[in-house]
């Protein structure tokens, strides 16, 4: 029943969309990135994909970090076009994508008003989709307390405030605490949204939550050892959504070693992978950590790219913005990490990116 209707408010917007992917790079175009000698050559090889001449007026040399910008730029034009151009209930569902990079920004503001910085120079650095129309208000604020009450009045995410925090757990020590458990609130809210619009979009959605919802609850874990955080606190941090969900989240939150976390990945047959064919998990010294952590951070980024090419194999749902959004931040993440091998000679490292198609 809903693909009765669903054209006839958002088929438009799924075209674009799906027309914004076939845009995405190849791994033909990769390889010719790859292939570039200087940052010009990697210039002159994008102006022939969809991103087109978009660094046309940046004066030489081209920084890696103005390519990420110019690259971010032209994502939100894209979003916004959909947001603009969306109705409900696809203009909440594409509300929920910005909410995290609010997130992010607000935390940023806080962790600035706690070092006395200065927060007009900070919203240069927010990422532009989670800039909302009161974040001026949140400069206004000169210590902590001011900015608690900007936050749960003026912003988007008040609720995951009100609901999770006090004025009293805004300090430094508390920073990532404080990051962690709004983001638990909001894939929770998040989840249960994509639960009222129904099949297929929920079921579409909650696949891909549940995975981020679970790569967070993996790394809360293993970044928590040799730290003062409790296991009570740990295991407060936990979104109550997922595949390890509830059994591996209460194994997670009594873990004290990888050893342990990775026996608890061994339950769900798609996370077996994470910790095989890499470093020693068993008592990790220092360089093995670091090795493990960016050996688990690739394959996340691994499995969410295949969990959001799977979004587009089905219609009618609303699954494909989120996923198309996530498919082209790891795209920028790619072009960033080969234009920085490319800057540093380090030609050796430079196929070590995501491919996505």
């Amino acid at each position: 029943m809903e693909a009765l209707f669903f054209n006839a408010n958002t088929g438009f917007l799924e075209g674009i969309v799906r027309g914004y992917k076939a845009g995405i790079l190849t791994q033909s175009q990769y390889a010719n990135l790859a292939q570039c000698e200087t940052l010009e050559d990697f210039r002159t090889q994008l102006s022939a994909t969809d991103y087109g001449n978009f660094l046309a007026n940046e004066p030489l040399p081209i920084s890696t970090s103005t390519i990420a910008d110019k690259a971010t730029e032209l994502l939100v034009e894209q979003f916004k076009y959909l947001r603009t151009n969306a109705v409900e209930p696809l203009r909440k569902f594409l509300d929920y994508i910005t909410y995290g990079y609010m997130i992010d920004n607000v935390v940023l503001l806080i962790t600035g008003t706690l070092h006395e910085r200065d927060t007009h120079e900070l919203v240069k650095r927010c990422h532009p989709l989670g800039v909302f129309d009161s974040m001026p208000v949140l400069c206004v604020a000169t210590n902590v307390d001011e900015l608690y009450q900007s936050v749960l009045i003026e912003t988007p995410i008040a609720p995951y405030f009100r609901e999770c925090l006090t004025a009293s757990d805004l300090d430094d020590l508390n920073i990532e605490i404080i990051r962690n458990t709004l983001y638990k609130a909001y894939l929770e809210d998040f989840y249960n949204f994509c639960t009222t619009l129904g099949s297929p979009t929920s079921d579409v959605m909650h696949r891909i939550l549940s995975f981020e919802a679970d790569r967070r609850t993996i790394n809360i874990t293993i970044n928590s050892f040799g730290t003062e955080l409790s296991k009570e606190t740990r295991a407060k941090l936990f979104p109550t959504i997922g595949r390890l969900f509830p059994e591996g989240n209460n194994q997670l939150a009594r873990a004290d070693d990888i050893e342990q976390v990775r026996q608890v990945c061994e339950n769900v047959s798609e996370y077996r992978s994470f910790f095989s064919e890499g470093p020693s998990v068993s008592n990790p010294n220092g360089d093995e950590f670091g090795a493990l952590a960016a050996q688990l951070e690739d394959r996340f980024f691994s499995t969410e790219v295949d969990l959001n090419k799977q979004a587009f194999l089905q219609q009618f749902q609303y699954g494909v913005f989120y996923s198309y959004m996530k498919l082209k931040e790891q795209e920028i993440r790619n072009l960033t990490w080969i234009a920085e091998c490319i800057a540093q000679d380090a030609k050796d490292r430079i196929q070590d990116y995501i491919p996505i198609f």
